[in-house]
């Protein structure tokens, strides 16, 4: 591992140069505060004359390819990201018009320099490669008459800058001498270094990882880039989607359904890290279970199922936020698939459910005992005979004997 200081926009420079955000790697999460501190530290290297801004870390690994000077972003994508979209900003407002240096050459230099590759067709042109979803939504800002992704982080931290550009609290001028004095560590990883471990370890001035990205990374930073590709592709990009990017909170909940033990918020990662160890399970299998629960796991945030009374109980419960069923839905959903339940029976389960909470809430019962219920009562009902045979029935009993804290409300 090699490490310098060195200039951001020395570090970005030139057309032949590609940033690729490994698939392994989060999607962009910074939020308006992040781009807002960033624009305001420039205001104040231009105000008070500073001649450099530590930026934090770079760490990437050189990929020769061909004709181009590849590097693998390991951390430091959101900062990277956020300059690019910066300097988009700048140029496409000058191009509108709506900016005007007084150096004629500036946007072509912004472009050609730091954003795109001018001797290359459309498609290939960008010089940063953002993860799949980004991909898109970066790619459409640099057409003005493109339709934005207004649901993208990246279009949100763009337009941000687009609008305080304009209030010209500095000139564009200043604004873009501004960014050379952004230093960074450039931090090159060398052959024998173990990248998975400095990307678990780092610690600088971006977001903290969270669990969910230590597990995609852990999932897929060891494979050849192909396979890693093909199984983004295929499994995790579709995960993340089914889960609405809450992946931290979809694997507790699997792990809670293969262990039966809930894991703290904070050790999801090492938890299922030692699951995924002590079961030996091959990556593609493992991601072909995850992906099947995740579809589950889509059905329980979302509903849209073909029977309309659970759509409309899952509706309910989400709105109650009774997260503490979902290891157990997650199973009666897995009985679904394999034939066991039919719809109608998963309903009926579902319904019963609500009753069994709502009751309880009106009577002002304590909660901290349901966790534990939840959790065990897939294996319980099995107990009773050893079989998922009369599921329903045996679901049904189990709630109904329930006796002091976890007991389920009648009539006297």
């Amino acid at each position: 591992m090699r490490g310098n200081e060195a200039k951001l926009l020395e570090y970005m420079e030139g057309a032949k140069k590609r940033f690729v955000i490994p698939v392994y790697q989060r999607n962009y999460d910074w939020k308006i505060e992040n781009c807002k501190q960033l624009y305001d530290d420039l205001v104040n290297v231009v105000r008070h004359q500073r001649s450099s801004h530590f930026f934090g870390s770079i760490v990437s690994q050189y990929q020769p390819n061909g004709r181009y000077s590849e590097y693998l972003v390991i951390d430091g994508q959101q900062r990277l990201t956020t300059v690019s979209l910066l300097l988009l900003a700048m140029y496409n407002l000058i191009q509108e018009g709506k900016i005007v240096p007084s150096t004629g050459t500036m946007a072509q230099e912004i472009l050609e320099e730091y954003l795109v590759d001018k001797h290359q067709p459309k498609e290939t042109r960008i010089k940063l490669k953002p993860v799949k979803n980004d991909r898109n939504a970066f790619e459409r800002l640099f057409d003005l008459d493109e339709e934005k992704d207004i649901k993208s982080n990246l279009t949100y931290n763009y337009d941000y800058f687009y609008n305080r550009i304009q209030k010209e609290e500095i000139g564009i001028e200043q604004l873009y001498d501004s960014l050379f004095t952004l230093e960074i560590i450039n931090i090159e990883l060398t052959a024998g270094d173990d990248a998975q471990l400095i990307f678990e370890s780092l610690n600088s001035t971006g977001l903290a990882l969270s669990e969910g990205d230590k597990i995609r990374n852990f999932i897929l930073m060891g494979l050849p880039a192909k396979t890693q590709n093909e199984f983004y592709e295929k499994y995790w990009n579709k995960i993340e989607l089914c889960t609405g990017y809450e992946v931290s909170l979809f694997v507790r909940d699997y792990l809670s359904v293969k262990q039966q033990a809930i894991p703290p918020m904070n050790k999801i990662y090492v938890t299922f890290k030692g699951f995924v160890e002590e079961a030996q399970i091959d990556t593609e299998s493992l991601l072909k279970g995850l992906l099947e629960y995740a579809k589950s796991y889509e059905v329980l945030l979302k509903g849209r199922t073909e029977d309309k009374k659970l759509n409309a109980c899952i509706y309910r419960l989400n709105r109650l936020e009774t997260t503490i069923t979902r290891p157990f839905f997650l199973e009666v959903f897995r009985l679904q698939k394999n034939g066991v339940l039919t719809i109608a029976e998963v309903g009926e389960i579902f319904l019963f459910a609500e009753n069994y909470l709502f009751r309880r809430s009106i009577c002002d019962l304590p909660t901290n005992a349901l966790n534990k219920i939840f959790l065990m009562l897939h294996k319980e009902i099995i107990r009773y005979d050893g079989s998922d045979a009369n599921y329903v029935e045996k679901f049904k009993y189990a709630l109904l004997s329930k006796s002091e804290r976890g007991r389920f409300p009648t009539r006297r």
